[in-house]
């Protein structure tokens, strides 16, 4: 397989650039990336796209995420993370119950400020090459979807919560607001990405194991297939005509009668199917309309 996700468990100490670097002399591929940008210090699950899946990365950054993480009340930082310059340290005179309390107003479509050390670009500059500088720029709040938050430990001034968002969210943000409306300070002390859509931390391999699973030519048992990203999504098959192949492999709409499907008795308009050659290769998303398939992105080797 020259083409698919695999599940890495990025380490303390790396950052999303250096797992891909190290992966493309793993691996002896150029075409690798990353889908989602995870911080230094925190850990967790990164997939990293290869070949043609990276037509996926801006697809997978969109998806849900789950992250656990500490937080130490009555301390800000520059950084909102304990990597940076420590601005403040106040005492912690709230209770669990207002803890409680603070959490859970940040659960809903809410409105987030970026940190400054962040991998956002004004200008065409980084945020954090700016902070490095000594600049502080305005950073205009955007929206962000927090699904849930849940409460896994509670020893003030450390807390320990699991936050299910949407994209675009940044926990050390979240932490740092949920310290400002208790009136103490909040730093992030430790983060880990549990999950992201389909992939999970207990699947997850470290940089390590996937060298040794190359060494021993296993890599297929860990690279998962492009099409199963899209599983959720109905399946259609080409029929096996030349020149219904013919327009599959150019991109070329598809008529409607120029398909099949084993479980579809009915195609509906405004709705993604993915499509695959009469040899079940997979061919990529289409999306369907007035009798139309139409090519939303081809994966075809």
């Amino acid at each position: 397989m020259n083409s698919g996700i695999i599940n890495i468990y990025k380490e303390a100490g790396y950052t999303s650039f250096d797992v891909v670097a190290r992966l493309r002399g793993i691996l002896k591929i150029k075409k690798i990336g990353h889908t989602g940008t995870l911080d230094p210090d925190a850990t967790g699950v990164l997939p990293v796209c290869v070949g043609k899946a990276t037509k996926l990365c801006d697809m997978l950054t969109d998806k849900d995420k789950v992250y656990e993480c500490v937080m130490l009340l009555g301390v800000e930082t520059d950084t909102y993370d304990l990597s940076g310059r420590v601005l403040e340290r106040n005492s912690v005179d709230v209770s669990e119950t207002q803890v409680e309390e603070a959490i859970s107003s940040f659960v809903g479509d809410i409105m987030q400020v970026p940190p400054m050390y962040s991998a956002l670009k004004v200008n065409g500059k980084k945020l954090y090459e700016l902070a490095r500088e000594g600049k502080e720029i305005e950073r205009k709040a955007r929206p962000v979807s927090i699904f849930s938050i849940d409460i896994l430990d509670m020893n003030l001034p450390e807390v320990t919560i699991r936050v299910h968002c949407g994209k675009g969210t940044y926990i050390r943000s979240l932490c740092h607001d949920i310290g400002q409306k208790l009136g103490c300070g909040c730093t992030m002390k430790s983060l880990v990405r549990t999950r992201v859509s389909m992939f999970d931390i207990s699947d997850a391999r470290t940089l390590d194991e996937v060298q040794r699973i190359v060494n021993a030519g296993n890599l297929d048992g860990i690279m998962l297939p492009i099409d199963q990203v899209f599983e959720d999504m109905d399946t259609v098959f080409i029929i096996p005509t030349v020149e219904a192949i013919k327009h599959a492999v150019n991109g070329v709409p598809v008529d409607v009668t120029e398909v099949f499907a084993e479980s579809i008795s009915s195609f509906e308009n405004d709705k993604r199917y993915r499509m695959y050659l009469p040899d079940n290769r997979f061919i990529g998303v289409y999306s369907f309309n007035d009798n139309l398939f139409t090519l939303e992105k081809m994966f075809l080797e």
